[in-house]
């Protein structure tokens, strides 16, 4: 008889454990829907998943579509990754046509040919405005000198024709947004027209940038002349100069982290210039759906930053692409690339005294009555969470942050 009862008593146990754990999550996922729906409204949708099993933890209304905001950015910024590479680098150029005699008069024009790189400026501007991440134009003028050219007889132009010349998106009807710099395939300082984020937007920062190499390229001894123009780069030209950018992976970091708009839109056109044969926001946001589809995931994407309100996904397919990336090669650099609750950037200050912060990798989102936050917890247990609660129905910006941090509290607590 002890034989039979010892194992009842044991199996009986396990089942009053399991009850019990269930009832916990159950009371725990409805104190989620609670201030998921206190903080925006019952228009919104949730849902969150144990990475290693898949299980469901907590979930309403996780099909729904809705307004990205700028967790759109997650979309953009695991195509880069994942197509691109971590490691890849973007290049700057300049070419020359015509020939250069024996005192290095070069009998020709010069050609600053953009790549689509988002960081390309003057370490002034992007030493205070994005914290150090930039490409140095100035390095581009010791180069040109080293090619022996001491004078041009033409002209230096700008080329941004890897791009097309649309200054904005949807949301700007695609005109220079208010909240976005002039993009551009010779992009430079992020479309600010001065050394800060202060000093306006420029009319064309492709000139722009020619002008600045044309004075760096005089302050090297190299005679040019001080009109520049626009024109496309001769197919015959020869490189005279490179510049690249720094790593992906680290212009990422910022895009996310920091939710930069101007990085995100310049992302999305290199995608499309690079992978569909057009460097538009349409070719990109094609090449970003159908990256997602690879993925197991869906949205419906109109721009690269998520300014655009018909943006969107829902919290399912959101957490579809984030348990898709942990496979991913490049993964692991687009999880560290979100910015950590409580200590960097749209983040930074958010979810103390909860056991998201300095634990939960996260995308935060918001355009009006929107207010977002999606990514992965990293658990004192052991457990990874992919997460997303999309909020559409916010009054108050300030109780929707702090009902997010409640319920990433909590998912970070399973």
């Amino acid at each position: 008889m002890k034989r039979i009862l010892l194992p009842l008593l044991v199996a009986s146990a396990g089942l009053f454990l399991f009850l019990a754990g269930a009832a916990q999550g159950s009371a725990t996922c409805d104190r989620m829907r609670a201030w998921l729906h206190q903080g925006g409204g019952t228009a919104s949708g949730l849902l969150v998943v144990d990475a290693g099993s898949g299980q469901v933890m907590c979930a309403s209304a996780p099909g729904r579509m809705r307004p990205l905001a700028s967790n759109m950015k997650l979309f953009t910024t695991s195509t880069a990754l994942s197509k691109l590479g971590p490691e890849h680098r973007i290049s700057t150029r300049v070419f020359r046509d015509g020939r250069i005699d024996a005192e290095g008069v070069l009998h020709g024009s010069l050609y600053l040919r953009g790549g689509g790189d988002p960081a390309l400026g003057t370490p002034g501007f992007y030493g205070s405005y994005l914290g150090g991440l930039g490409t140095n134009i100035f390095a581009l003028a010791p180069q040109v000198e080293a090619a022996g050219i001491t004078a041009i007889t033409g002209r230096l132009y700008a080329d941004e024709t890897i791009f097309d010349r649309r200054r904005g998106v949807a949301d700007s009807g695609y005109a220079t947004s208010p909240y976005i710099g002039p993009l551009s395939g010779l992009a430079f300082n992020s479309g600010f027209a001065g050394a800060t984020g202060a000093s306006g937007f420029s009319s064309s920062p492709a000139k722009l940038a020619a002008a600045k190499l044309a004075g760096s390229l005089r302050k090297a001894g190299v005679r040019v002349p001080a009109q520049v123009a626009l024109r496309p780069t001769p197919p015959n030209a020869e490189r005279v100069a490179l510049v690249r950018s720094p790593s992906l992976d680290r212009i990422v970091n910022l895009t996310d982290v920091y939710s930069d708009n101007f990085f995100a839109e310049t992302l999305i056109k290199l995608l499309g210039a690079e992978f569909a044969g057009a460097g538009t926001t349409a070719a990109g946001a094609g090449v970003v759906e159908a990256f997602a589809r690879s993925r197991g995931s869906s949205v419906e994407a109109v721009d690269g930053s998520g300014l655009t309100r018909s943006n969107r996904s829902s919290p399912r397919e959101i957490v579809d692409l984030l348990l898709g990336m942990e496979a991913d090669p490049a993964g692991e650099e687009f999880i560290q690339d979100l910015a950590l609750a409580g200590r960097e950037g749209t983040v930074a200050g958010r979810m103390e005294g909860t056991a998201a912060y300095g634990r939960c990798r996260t995308k935060t989102g918001t355009i009006s009555g929107v207010s977002n936050l999606s990514g992965y917890c990293f658990n004192r247990s052991g457990r990874v969470m992919a997460f997303s609660i999309l909020m559409a129905g916010v009054n108050d910006l300030g109780l929707a942050h702090l009902d997010q941090d409640r319920i990433a509290g909590a998912v970070a607590g399973y």
